[in-house]
């Protein structure tokens, strides 16, 4: 693909940013120009640049610019956020500043609230859910159900109604700089809304207090959470920029094993799904996590959605999904991709493309370590597509779909159904990406 003329690199891109403060002093046309890295910039105006990405289409993305004062918001505490969120019909745009880490096991006090907390009265405990859907006696042929799986159940309703933040539609929720923005233990639920904008936020230790135990998933039966740090479900012209998702404190490798498989608590950190459409992730960091990321919540996703462009991230210490793309027109670039095991963390795979997702993946960069294998970076069900150039692999040009192809029974297609155009700051060459993006991505860098 011929390198476009808006096409600039990411140290030296500038921005067009609507302040507030321009609109109501009437200079000009309200917008100000101003240097991204200059420290300037009004993170809580600013809005989607122009042919950056998926979520650049058509409306564009502005999120809560337009918001008045009534609408903008400061927020310390999990009380303070709900509150400002609202209900999600109202659509009247809104900044959301998020201050600080909000706790969202807290409750309307800021007591801190424990999975004992949200279990009592419900009549659940573990050890008894354990003793009845034991597969020696339950069987492995039917989910579980009966008294303990509707205490599970109840109890996990609670803990939703605590942790699970719904976000209405034209809304802005940006982290403070130099204030450590973000939240521990949450949910932010984008669903069957359009115009959202996410960024600057760290999102840890989103984990379900109760796993659903299935024996039907798979061959030996999983544990299977509920919540997302953050998740689109048919939500529209969303961009999440700017963000740091993790497990951390409490990572995988400290989950016991019942029935001999892992108690997961944790699910994806962004996913988009059930016909989520027109969406950019850009500058996010991801590490230490299992399923980070999956576009399309099925097989059977309906075509013409999930149109989906993750460009400048940081992958690193991730099992899997990176993301895994279904039915969709994905675009992939300029994302640095560390598959060396961190944490206990061992990459699987980093792009699977099945359902027949159309995948462009270019200039893209892998660190393997010693002994890694380049065929297991993507994954596919034979149907997928992935159209991939000038991707490395430490340092060196590799074609990450041959190397897939040559080694896999379910091939890969290597041809599309489409061009991307909406390609603002893809970078020809993903040699310095290990560099760049050590410093310009995930929260806390933006002044």
């Amino acid at each position: 693909m011929a390198a476009p003329s808006h096409r600039r690199s990411l140290r030296s891109r500038r921005v067009l940013v609507v302040t507030a403060a321009a609109v109501a002093a009437g200079v000009g046309a309200g917008v100000v120009v101003m240097n991204a890295n200059a420290g300037t910039v009004d993170l809580y105006h600013q809005t989607l640049a122009a042919k950056d990405g998926w979520a650049s289409s058509g409306t564009g993305t502005t999120g809560g610019a337009k918001a008045d004062a009534a609408h903008t918001f400061t927020v310390s505490t999990r009380a303070e956020l709900v509150k400002a969120l609202g209900s999600v019909t109202d659509t009247a745009p809104r900044i959301i500043k998020v201050k600080g880490t909000i706790d969202a096991n807290t409750n309307d006090a800021g007591k801190k609230l424990s999975c004992a907390d949200y279990a009592a009265g419900t009549g659940y405990a573990l050890s008894s859910y354990l003793k009845e859907y034991d597969p020696a006696v339950h069987g492995r042929s039917k989910l579980p159900s009966g008294a303990q799986e509707k205490a599970r159940a109840a109890a996990q309703t609670r803990q939703a109604k605590n942790i699970v933040f719904k976000v209405p539609a034209n809304t802005s929720l940006v982290g403070v700089p130099g204030t450590a923005a973000g939240i521990t233990g949450g949910m932010l639920q984008i669903q069957n809304v359009d115009n959202v904008i996410v960024r600057n936020l760290s999102f840890a230790a989103t984990e379900d207090c109760f796993p659903q135990w299935d024996p039907t998933d798979g061959d030996d039966g999983n544990w299977n959470s509920a919540y997302d740090s953050v998740t689109l479900r048919g939500a529209t012209h969303v961009w999440a920029d700017h963000n740091t998702f993790t497990d951390a404190p409490h990572l995988d490798s400290a989950n016991p094993r019942y029935y001999g498989r892992e108690y997961q608590i944790h699910d994806g950190a962004l996913d988009i799904t059930k016909s989520s459409d027109l969406v950019t992730v850009s500058r996010n960091r991801f590490t230490d996590h299992d399923k980070t990321m999956l576009i399309g919540s099925s097989d059977s996703e309906p075509a013409g959605k999930l149109r989906v462009s993750l460009h400048h991230n940081v992958w690193k210490g991730i099992v899997q999904r990176a993301p895994l793309t279904r039915v969709g027109q994905v675009h992939i670039y300029d994302n640095y991709y560390d598959v060396t095991t961190l944490d206990g963390y061992a990459t699987q795979y980093s792009i699977n493309s099945r359902a027949k997702a159309q995948v462009v993946a270019e200039d893209n960069y892998w660190k393997v370590p010693a002994g890694g294998k380049v065929a297991k970076l993507l994954s596919g069900d034979g149907t997928g597509s992935v159209k991939g150039s000038g991707n490395l692999v430490n340092g060196t040009v590799t074609d990450v779909v041959a190397a897939y192809n040559a080694a896999s029974s379910k091939k890969l297609k290597t041809t599309v159904n489409w061009t991307p155009t909406l390609t603002a700051g893809l970078e020809t060459s993903a040699k310095d990406l290990p560099t760049t993006l050590a410093t310009t991505t995930g929260a806390g860098v933006l002044k």
